[in-house]
């Protein structure tokens, strides 16, 4: 079994490289650092230093949640103390494997969730203190529950689903459950944006009129079937700006923050909307979708491989992987393994993002909107318009602001 999953690791792994390869902007425009320095000069220097200042306030918690996280991870991973969770969790239905996979599961997810809980309400303390929220208290409370909800049901479905596998295939589990993680991550693509988002936001459609008009047009002179223009009511829930293409195929809409409506101008909108759609031209989502479905086939294989280390298994105090009661281990090595993909991941999605910029451009002709688009966008968001190197290279999924501009300046001047 071990030299058959290894031989579908590395299948796994070498078509993952393929549409890496294919797919991923590996070029993207210039962006020269002399733009970025004279883009920078830009802002007012009191909302440079605000925006740095509220960075600042955010990190302890950010990167506290971060670190405490993985600390409760690999305790109740590397100790017996995720698997004693498991099966108390379990022993009210007599210990029954289904039982301890699903509640075990919440258990374990629970105990990080509640110790982090004080790092999230300190985010959101700042989030106040800096008006980028708009939220009370309860209001919050309600959407970390909703939240969790979701989570509850997407995690024990996925849960039950795969030590139902375990259970009656124990040999053959590592390939029948990667066939089943990388399809519930294609299910997810379409349906998350029809039944999860408007748990969270109201979704209206937009008003006839010039601009939903203009954006439909936008999207047709581009090739891009949507749907429908909708207003989310994000106004609820915060100050910020935004807005996004969504869904895939029948289920793809143009969604616009009402905030964006009551902060950018039209033609902002239209230069963000650009971008967004890029991401559909591109097939950014579909091309996201296959790697997310290949990572997650290869990572179920790979959990199968290293779960025959028997040195884990002692330390977790688990006889297999396959168990419901080492639950807590594989959640440990899913979070190691997140933490060692993410500068790669925030990597791939800045030059992703970069391309979607170069559409926008490319779409709308208009460079001086796209500026004041990033610029207004940076400054309602109260992003750091040029963040640390350090921290931008581990953690950033989009271009600086002053990239994006110095970007939008060098395509005006016909670099590409």
């Amino acid at each position: 079994m071990r030299l058959w999953a290894f031989l579908a690791l590395l299948v796994l792994l070498a078509g993952l490289a393929v549409v890496a390869a294919l797919t991923i902007p590996w070029h993207r425009s210039p962006a020269p650092r002399a733009d970025q320095v004279l883009a920078l000069r830009d802002f007012p220097a009191e909302q440079v230093a605000r925006a740095r200042a509220f960075h600042s306030a955010l990190r302890p918690g950010s990167y506290g949640s971060m670190a405490i996280g993985l600390v409760i991870a690999l305790v109740l991973g590397l100790t017996p103390l995720g698997a004693w969770i498991v099966t108390q969790a379990g022993r009210p239905f007599g210990g029954h494997w289904l039982a301890q996979a699903v509640l075990g599961g919440f258990a374990v997810v629970l105990v990080a969730e509640i110790v982090t809980l004080p790092f999230a309400a300190w985010r959101r303390s700042i989030l106040l203190e800096y008006g980028i929220s708009t939220q009370t208290w309860g209001a919050w409370t309600v959407d970390l529950l909703k939240s969790w909800a979701v989570g509850a049901v997407i995690g024990g479905l996925a849960l039950a689903g795969f030590y139902t596998v375990t259970h009656f295939a124990p040999r053959w589990w590592w390939a029948i459950g990667a066939v089943g993680a990388a399809g519930l991550v294609v299910l997810l693509s379409f349906v998350l944006p029809v039944l999860v988002e408007p748990v969270f936001n109201k979704f209206t459609p937009m008003a006839d009129g010039p601009l939903r008009t203009s954006l439909m047009e936008l999207a047709a002179r581009d090739g891009v079937p949507v749907k429908d223009v909708l207003v989310a009511d994000a106004s609820r829930r915060t100050k910020a700006v935004n807005a996004y293409v969504s869904g895939i195929g029948p289920t793809r809409r143009i969604v616009v923050y009402d905030t964006m409506l009551t902060e950018a101008t039209p033609d902002e909108v239209v230069s963000v909307t650009a971008h967004e759609l890029g991401h559909a031209k591109d097939g950014d989502v579909l091309t996201g979708t296959i790697l997310g479905a290949l990572g997650t086939a290869a990572a179920v294989i790979a959990l199968y491989l290293l779960g025959s280390w028997q040195w884990l298994l002692d330390r977790a105090g688990v006889d297999s992987i396959g168990e419901p009661r080492a639950i807590a281990l594989l959640l440990a090595m899913v979070t190691l393994a997140g933490l060692v993909a993410g500068p790669a991941q925030a990597f791939v999605s800045r030059r992703i993002e970069a391309r979607a910029d170069t559409h926008a451009l490319d779409l709308t002709g208009d460079a001086v909107t796209f500026e004041a688009m990033q610029r207004r966008l940076g400054t309602v968001n109260l992003s750091d318009p040029d963040p640390p190197a350090w921290e931008h290279t581990l953690f950033a999924s989009h271009p600086s602001t002053v990239e994006r501009m110095a970007a939008a300046r060098a395509y005006a001047r016909g670099e590409r």
